[in-house]
């Protein structure tokens, strides 16, 4: 993946969902599906594994407003947009 700044645009690139980690939202919630632009907040690792980068990106709600913090693998976004084949 490219080197990501903090408040780079970036994409998903799966249906990201809540997994439970996000109370504040229904269990299986979609954040964002495949293309949805996000913005990247902050970038940490997991403590039980200091080798596995995590990527706090904020998605937008239905309305358009940036409101989802989620937790995001560095497989699950990317800088590019996705390309229609």
């Amino acid at each position: 993946m490219t080197q990501l700044q903090k408040g780079d645009a970036v994409f998903a690139t799966v249906t990201i969902t809540n997994d439970g980690s996000v109370p504040s939202a229904p269990e299986s919630h979609v954040f964002a599906e495949p293309g949805t632009m996000g913005m990247l907040v902050n970038t940490g690792h997991l403590e039980e594994d200091p080798e596995q980068e995590m990527l706090l990106v904020c998605f937008p709600d239905d309305a358009g407003n940036p409101i989802h913090l989620v937790t995001c693998f560095p497989d699950e976004i990317s800088a590019e947009p996705p390309t229609s084949h």
